[in-house]
């Protein structure tokens, strides 16, 4: 495995690093918390094909609605109440990780989602239930959608952190895939109630698996020295490094982990949800990582990325696919081209391209997509029972390419950035804060897509300009606010973001390692990042 990923992976401390650092037990680790990723993924591409079947309408009245609008915020309303409910549950995730730790959490996560789970699928057509059952879901989604990327990036080696960490990525669209084939073949081989309830029943595995994967590993050893659980702390390290205790690399890695803990706790005391607050947001450093992990949240959502994730079926049915198997199918395909885009991201490039360039990619390509699509539809708008022309198959392909892209820069990469920058300290309040953003603009993109599909101009072409025009800022975005993190280890973030080596070495008592110098000169450039 190290031989394979030396020839993949393309960074300095790849060169450097023992071998004997990625064993299985740390991919074990990420990929038993990244179920909870693949609930999302499963949900939403679950719901996406659910509301299109013809029994579902049947059952929650979205059939018997002359008015297209009024559908449509039905449809909206069933779709987005998970994210309202993950909104909540990102926000609530911060003290219950900090208080009660990462792995203890996710299990709790797990649990909601399956309550919510069962909520759904005995829903029975009566919407009330089916509103409930979603909201839940949605606070176990949102409360894991913190915990998991903070948890693999506690415990990932920093050459491989990128990958590991949008391991959480990739089970989103693993998810997304196999929930898209789940409802083409419900939609096929099944008939009446059954066609919804499988398929809605189903979704709960990922949870199940969280739960169970999740009471079998450790907890994060920084969480443990944290909590002052050195003794613990170090055992945990030792293990999943697979390194004896006296190796120099779990030293040099032990007494880093210690002295920006010293740091941290000679700067602000005995810190409260207040005074931390107080360090987020006063403090120039944290302050611009703060912001920076915000912007990157919306930036995410507005690519309308979800919006196709969610109504795949109704926009390939735009673009002139008739019936709803053909619509499903091609959700299906879709779904693949996402998990084998994201797969190569992580693999070659995550951790050896990087992330920045790997936004800026992400932000052309999609723009170009979306661009093309919206002029599309405005100029050649399908025509129903006719034949679809050149320019039409086109425009499906870029709804596949759209998807290659965002797997390669705006999926991955933003948890990958808003888990690693902040000090480690205000990491759990900065990935939360940056999840219930991304939560919120979910939300806010998944409640006025159906509406914008059918008002926004003829097939809603308007929808695809808008979200077009989004990707052009987010390449400015990028290209002026977000450095190079990959790398760089974990606790010399805070030099990366313009704090004076000189005072972290003064409140620490230490000196920067070799390696920690070379990492930071590699960087020079992007040490100075303007202030946002």
């Amino acid at each position: 495995m190290s031989f394979l990923l030396k020839r993949i992976v393309k960074n300095d401390a790849m060169k450097t690093d023992p071998e004997e650092i990625y064993g299985w037990r740390v991919y074990l680790l990420a990929c038993s918390a990244c179920f909870g990723a693949m609930s999302f993924g499963w949900d939403s591409g679950v719901i996406g094909g659910v509301i299109n079947l013809e029994s579902f309408k049947e059952a929650y009245g979205l059939n018997g609605k002359e008015n297209s609008v009024a559908v449509a915020n039905l449809s909206g309303n069933i779709v987005s109440v998970l994210q309202a409910g993950c909104f909540v549950g990102a926000l609530a995730a911060y003290p219950l990780t900090d208080a009660y730790g990462r792995r203890y959490c996710l299990m709790g996560a797990a649990l909601l989602t399956l309550v919510g789970v069962v909520m759904q699928a005995a829903a029975s057509g009566h919407l009330e239930p089916m509103y409930i059952g979603r909201f839940v879901s949605g606070l176990g989604v949102g409360t894991s959608s913190v915990i998991n990327p903070i948890y693999v990036t506690e415990n990932a080696p920093r050459a491989i952190r990128g990958l590991l960490t949008g391991m959480y990525q990739l089970f989103i669209v693993t998810g997304g895939m196999i929930a898209f084939w789940g409802n083409y073949s419900v939609s096929v081989h099944l008939s009446g109630a059954k066609q919804y309830i499988v398929p809605l029943s189903v979704q709960g595995l990922p949870a199940f698996l969280l739960f169970f994967l999740m009471a079998i590993c450790n907890e994060s050893p920084r969480y443990l020295a944290r909590k002052d659980r050195w003794e613990e702390a170090k055992a945990v390290l030792t293990r999943i490094r697979n390194l004896p205790p006296d190796h120099p690399y779990l030293l040099d890695e032990f007494q880093e982990i210690a002295d920006q803990l010293e740091y941290e706790r000679r700067l602000m005391g005995d810190a409260t949800f207040w005074t931390l607050q107080k360090e987020m947001w006063t403090v120039k450093t944290n302050r611009k990582r703060a912001i920076l992990s915000i912007g990157l949240m919306i930036a995410q959502q507005m690519t309308g990325t979800n919006a196709i994730n969610t109504y795949a079926p109704q926009i390939f049915q735009n673009l002139g696919i008739t019936g709803t198997s053909n619509s499903l199918l091609s959700t299906g395909v879709y779904g693949i081209v996402k998990v084998v885009a994201c797969a190569l991201f992580l693999l070659f490039m995550a951790d050896s391209l990087g992330r920045r360039r790997s936004l800026l990619t992400s932000s052309v390509g999609q723009a170009f997509c979306m661009f093309y699509i919206g002029l599309y539809v405005r100029i050649s708008p399908p025509v129903e029972n006719a034949p679809v022309p050149g320019a039409g198959y086109f425009a499906l392909v870029c709804v596949f390419i759209f998807a290659a892209f965002f797997q390669f820069g705006w999926g991955p990469a933003c948890w990958i950035l808003v888990s690693e920058i902040p000090a480690a300290r205000l990491r759990p309040m900065n990935v939360a804060l940056a999840s219930a953003t991304q939560w919120l603009f979910n939300f806010v993109v998944a409640r006025a897509v159906p509406n914008m599909l059918a008002t926004v101009g003829d097939h809603g072409y308007g929808t695809y300009l808008i979200f077009g025009s989004f990707c052009v800022i987010m390449f400015f975005f990028v290209w002026f606010c977000i450095p190079e993190t990959k790398g760089v280890s974990l606790e010399h973030m805070d030099q990366l973001f313009g704090v004076p080596e000189h005072e972290h070495k003064d409140m620490t008592g230490g000196a920067k390692s070799p390696v920690a110098r070379v990492e930071i000169e590699e960087h020079p450039s992007r040490s100075d990042t303007k202030s946002v």
